[in-house]
């Protein structure tokens, strides 16, 4: 009779874990196919290694089979087979092995399999059904928080994205692909390389030197363009965006989250237009520059460039609004102004430097998913203003050190690149070669993931923020003396009208004024 007792006791089929209510609905689940994939690990020696990857023991709803999965976990992190004696008595260890019905229940999930060739379709179920679980979990703290109305609820949206944004994180796996058709996407991009006049296989940048090092911006890349303030980070970028969406009508998303999208617009309009931004800002415009502008602003308006001027734009949101640009609109590249201004909102972090962290680990996951370049802008710590100067033109020089708050940035990037103006720190020579300095800006690769590290020399003009090639920018300044009948504009220096406004002079810059540099004039502002 006891024998009877102990056996109806031990066959008992146990009961699922106590279901989550919502509005008198039972949560996403499968009983029978955890019973089935659990079976198929017990007979067949490789079953586990093909679903280890997908299935955790939370996978499993009921709470019978999370944890006899949990003792099959155990088992393969020892290198033991999972068989029946195995998990039997690695339950027994437990000590929960009456718990889940005993030996009689774990020889029952055999006779539930099938076949194990849909292993891993059943596997998939499962994991469909857990992650449907979660973002049931999530929206129902969401909505208790919201009816509670107890926290603020700007931090509620922040708590509710954060937890959105983890799910969505673990939900990012690839397989494995085999190297056929791998080798045959080389080959093709070797190919269009090649047909390119360019000679390059991503993005054109608009620099040639630049592009020759980099050979263009490659697709799933991260690229870290740094600087501390005032050496023209946002002038790069636009200089670049204008190259890539108004010359050659390449996709491009802008986020800057420093300035709004009127005042980026402006900059653009400068750019294009090549008209003072001062004069941008107030209005006060020539007849030929009026002219000059009615004649451009049309290509700026036709550009597939699309800004977003968000604040404290979080990561979730980001990954949001860049997966619809890229659908909806072919964006080919993402530009994001500046990084450290970003947060990771809904997580709680030790300190700021694990949150930039996560936050370029982030964008670097978003790159390859989304399979495009993202250049991200950032700060430079202090480090550089702090070196001595002693009149070398390299002791101001950033170095990879000096990235602001965080390391990870460094090694989460493929490329990580400075801005450096020597002019700004008083160094108008190169100490080497005697080469002038004032109007350059210095292009510093120091890191190349998959290519050559170097630096490459650029012209600077702040009345237009804009950087371009030495050559470009000097018949430009050239041009526009002589849309002016040969007089000098504003800030030049010297009675020959014919000068390169680039030029050096006894003066100073012969540019015009650096308003990205030195103090100002008690009637000029920043552009």
């Amino acid at each position: 009779m006891a024998t009877e007792t102990a056996k109806k006791r031990s066959s008992k089929k146990p009961s699922p874990v106590v279901p989550m209510e919502l509005d008198g609905r039972i949560p996403p689940q499968a009983p029978d196919f955890e019973e089935a994939v659990l079976g198929a690990i017990l007979l067949e020696k490789d079953a586990y290694a093909r679903v280890s990857e997908k299935l955790r023991p939370e996978t499993f709803y009921v709470k019978t089979h999370e944890l006899i999965y949990t003792a099959m976990v155990t088992l393969a992190m020892a290198q033991q087979p999972n068989d029946m004696l195995s998990v039997t008595e690695e339950l027994r260890r437990m000590g929960v092995l009456e718990e889940i019905g005993g030996a009689a229940y774990i020889a029952g999930l055999t006779t539930k399999v099938m076949s194990t060739g849909s292993l891993e379709a059943h596997a998939e179920v499962l994991y469909n059904k857990a992650l449907s679980r979660r973002l049931i979990g999530m929206a129902t703290s969401t909505l208790k928080g919201a009816y509670e109305d107890v926290i603020d609820v700007q931090e509620q949206i922040q708590q509710a994205e954060g937890s959105l944004f983890e799910i969505a994180q673990q939900n990012s796996t690839r397989d494995f692909v085999p190297i056929n058709p791998l080798v045959k996407g080389a080959i093709n991009e070797m190919q269009i390389a090649a047909n390119r006049e360019e000679g390059i296989s991503g993005l054109t940048t608009g620099f040639r030197d630049i592009d020759q090092m980099t050979s263009g911006w490659q697709n799933s890349d991260l690229i870290i363009i740094a600087a501390r303030p005032a050496m023209g980070k946002t002038a790069f970028v636009v200089s670049m965006a204008k190259y890539m969406a108004v010359d050659n009508k390449i996709p491009v998303a802008l986020f800057n989250l420093e300035m709004s999208a009127v005042q980026l617009v402006k900059r653009f309009l400068s750019n294009v237009c090549e008209i003072d931004g001062q004069k941008i800002k107030s209005g006060r415009l020539n007849e030929e520059e009026w002219t000059r502008l009615n004649n451009r602003i049309g290509t700026l308006e036709g550009a597939p460039l699309y800004i977003n001027d968000t604040p404290s734009l979080s990561v979730f949101e980001l990954r949001t609004k860049a997966r619809r640009l890229v659908r909806e609109h072919q964006v080919k590249i993402i530009i994001i102004d500046y990084l450290q201004l970003m947060n990771a909102s809904g997580m709680s972090f030790g300190n700021r430097e694990q949150e930039v962290s996560t936050i370029s680990r982030s964008l670097k996951m978003l790159a390859k998913e989304l399979n495009i370049p993202i250049i991200a802008l950032s700060q430079l710590n202090r480090g550089v203003e702090n070196r001595l100067q002693g009149g070398d033109a390299n002791s101001k020089r950033p170095q990879l050190s000096d990235l602001r708050e965080s390391g990870a940035i460094e090694q989460d990037a493929d490329i990580v690149c400075f801005i450096h103006r020597p002019e700004y720190y008083k160094i108008y020579s190169d100490p080497e070669t005697g080469e002038d300095l004032r109007g350059v800006g210095e292009f510093i690769i120091a890191k190349h993931r998959n290519g050559p590290v170097g630096d490459v020399r650029l012209a600077f003009k702040a009345d237009y923020a804009r950087f371009a090639p030495k050559g470009e920018l000097s018949q430009l300044g050239a041009d526009e003396k002589h849309a002016r009948g040969g007089r000098l504009g504003r800030g030049a220096r010297g009675a020959d009208a014919s000068a390169d406004p680039l030029a050096p002079s006894d003066t100073g810059f012969d540019a015009g004024f650096d308003p990205m540099s030195g103090s100002l004039p008690s009637n000029e502002t920043p552009f």
